[in-house]
C-alpha cells in the first residue's frame, strides 16, 4: 500500500506565494508521473501541472508562468511552487502519482487534498 501525504496549503493574500509538498511512502518499486490537480468549490477537478520521472513538465494555461512543479526522486516527493496567486486559484489541491508497485502491477494514487484559499 502507498500513501501520499500533502502539506503546505493555507490562506494567502492575492499576489502571495505558497509551496505545496506531497511525499509518497509505503512499499513500491518506483514512482512514474506525478501531478497536482485542484477542485474549486462547485467545479470539476482539473489537472494543474504534471511531471514525469525524468523531469518533463506540463501546465494548464491559467497557471503558466506562475506555478512551478518539481520533484525529488530520492525523497519520492513532488512540489508545487505557486507564485502571484489569484482568488481564482482557491481550491482543494490534490497530488497524484503513478506507482509501480511490482513488476506487473501499477496503480494511480491520490493524496487527501489540501485547501488553498486566496483572499484579502
Amino acid at each position: 500500500q502507498v500513501q501520499l501525504v500533502e502539506s503546505g496549503g493555507g490562506l494567502v493574500q492575492p499576489g502571495g506565494s505558497l509551496r505545496l509538498s506531497c511525499a509518497a511512502s509505503g512499499s513500491f518499486r518506483s514512482i512514474n508521473a506525478m501531478g497536482w490537480y485542484r477542485q474549486p468549490p462547485g467545479k470539476e477537478r482539473e489537472l494543474v501541472a504534471g511531471i514525469t520521472r525524468g523531469g518533463s513538465t506540463n501546465y494548464v494555461d491559467s497557471v503558466k508562468g506562475r506555478f512551478t512543479i518539481s520533484r525529488d526522486n530520492a525523497k519520492n516527493t513532488v512540489y508545487l511552487q505557486m507564485n502571484s496567486l489569484k482568488p481564482e486559484d482557491t481550491a482543494v489541491y490534490y497530488c497524484n502519482a503513478g506507482v509501480e508497485e511490482t513488476v506487473v502491477r501499477r496503480r494511480i494514487y491520490w493524496g487527501q487534498g489540501t485547501q488553498v484559499t486566496v483572499s484579502s
